[in-house]
C-alpha cells in the first residue's frame, strides 16, 4: 500500500467514525433531549468528551486531505 492510500484508508475510516458519532448523538438525543449545559459541559457519559474528541478527529480528517493532495493548511 502505498503512502496515499495509507492515508486514504485513514481518512475514511476517521470519517466513519464520526458517521458513527453523530449518529449516537443523534440517538442519545432523541431519548434524552440535550440542553445548551449537556452538551458544552456535561462531564459524563456520550457528551462528556464528544465536542473535543470530534473535533480533533475532524482536525486530523483536513489535514489527511491536505497531505494527500500536497497543500498546506496553514
Amino acid at each position: 500500500m502505498s503512502d496515499i492510500e495509507a492515508l486514504k484508508k485513514e481518512r475514511q475510516e476517521l470519517i466513519d467514525k464520526m458517521l458513527e458519532m453523530q449518529k449516537q448523538f443523534i440517538e442519545y438525543e432523541h431519548q434524552n433531549g440535550i440542553s445548551g449545559k449537556d452538551y458544552w459541559a456535561s462531564k459524563e457519559g456520550l457528551l462528556a468528551n464528544y465536542r473535543h474528541e470530534y473535533r480533533e478527529i475532524a482536525n486530523r480528517v483536513v489535514d489527511l486531505a491536505h497531505e494527500i493532495v500536497g497543500s498546506s493548511r496553514f
